[in-house]
């Protein structure tokens, strides 16, 4: 799950992390009011959970009140587009109003989960500022790592090599070390798959403070953090993949025209495959899980048909704790009350499976039944290229 920036900072703060002053509006009145407390000169920046904000426009130098009611009027309420919210945008609903401060340097610091060695991992680089992404492929030398073996954490000569991977000294090496500390307690406390800060300056007085935050928590820890999940903003996410949670369904909306509703996270990946391979492209992941109901399998049916994109639905599962036939069970009960105007390609295989292709052949309703997988994919993409009718 992501937060936004100022929720971050919040986090940072009550760690210890030294973070500029702030208030956060989502009123125009409320940004004059916000920039009063912090002292002028103000940096508003829109509140969006996407990086590249002031490329696009949603971060502003705000010398005085004149500037600051210019940039809150030009960022409430727009629809910010960056490399990562792709063409369509987001609306910025709030901004963080921050005091500005004074920077002698751009500096890169993260800490984040490295699955393969189950460890956390301290990223470090004195190309701060830039997109970390870029410097690994152009300058990989320019980034600095130490995984953190958890029953002993930061090691001395860790961050030492840290801090002159950030090219610090003295006084503001010392400080990187707390703050990477501070950061991995961050990480460890709050179940936190990344905590990054970027740029973590160096003030013109020679002082340390994260000037953007970004957080990254795990879904599948939030259940031992309420106070965490209740900072999740499902205006920022994709109203179907917010509809999907609800009804405990693994959904991810992508950009294709062929809709999978699958059993089980391997065998859905394996299918988006199977669909590029026949030449197609998948329109999400949907996981309905093992033990889906004729209910889980028709709200999931729902959602999938409300992206206007899909053009087809391939139902692709495999019965072992979930029955074929209640899958069946739940197509059918979806078709009944939902007007479908897609071809529906259906591969059942397991557990029942014959039982289903029954309820499928005695429904009075016209599904595309296929005896492999393979199949199935070529099925879903020729109805594509047909045009995506009945």
């Amino acid at each position: 799950m992501r937060i936004h920036e100022f929720q971050a900072k919040d986090l940072l703060r009550h760690h210890g992390v030294p973070v500029p002053a702030s208030r956060i509006a989502s009123q125009f009145e409320e940004t004059v009011a916000a920039a009063s407390e912090v002292g002028y000169p103000v940096v508003v920046k829109a509140q969006i959970h996407a990086g590249g904000r002031g490329k696009g426009g949603g971060v502003k130098l705000a010398p005085d009140r004149a500037a600051l009611e210019q940039a809150a009027g030009q960022i409430l309420g727009m629809q910010l587009v960056t490399p990562q919210t792709g063409p369509h945008g987001q609306r910025v609903r709030q901004v963080l109003v921050e005091a500005a401060t004074a920077v002698a340097a751009e500096l890169y610091l993260a800490v984040l989960l490295d699955r393969g060695r189950g460890q956390l991992t301290v990223v470090a680089s004195a190309a701060g500022g830039m997109d970390i992404e870029e410097v690994a492929a152009r300058s990989p030398e320019r980034i600095c790592r130490e995984w953190i073996d958890p029953g002993v954490g930061l090691l001395g000569f860790q961050g030492n090599r840290l801090a002159a991977a950030l090219g610090l000294r003295g006084a503001p090496a010392r400080a990187a070390a707390t703050i990477v500390r501070q950061l991995l307690q961050l990480a460890q406390a709050a179940d936190a798959a990344l905590v990054e800060i970027n740029p973590l300056v160096v003030t013109a007085t020679g002082e340390l403070m994260a000037l953007d935050a970004k957080i990254n928590l795990d879904d599948n820890a939030l259940f031992r953090h309420p106070e965490l999940a209740a900072l999740r903003d499902p205006a920022e996410e994709d109203p179907l993949e917010v509809e999907a949670t609800a009804h405990h369904l693994n959904y991810i909306r992508l950009s294709g025209q062929i809709a999978c509703m699958v059993n089980g996270a391997g065998l859905a990946m394996a299918t988006m495959d199977i669909i590029k391979l026949a030449g197609g492209s998948p329109a999400n992941f949907l996981d309905i899980g093992g033990g889906a109901s004729a209910e889980t399998v028709e709200q999931g049916f729902r959602i999938l048909l409300r992206d206007p994109e899909v053009k087809a639905i391939l139902i692709n599962i495999f019965g072992g704790i979930v029955r074929c036939d209640r899958v069946a069970e739940g197509v059918i009960e979806a078709r009944r009350h939902i007007d479908v105007q897609v071809p529906v390609v259906i591969r059942l295989a397991g557990t029942n499976a014959d039982l289903a292709a029954r309820h499928l052949a005695e429904s009075g309703f016209r599904f595309r039944v296929a005896a492999s997988l393979h199949e199935a994919a070529q099925t879903a993409v020729a109805a594509v290229a047909e045009g995506g009718t009945k």
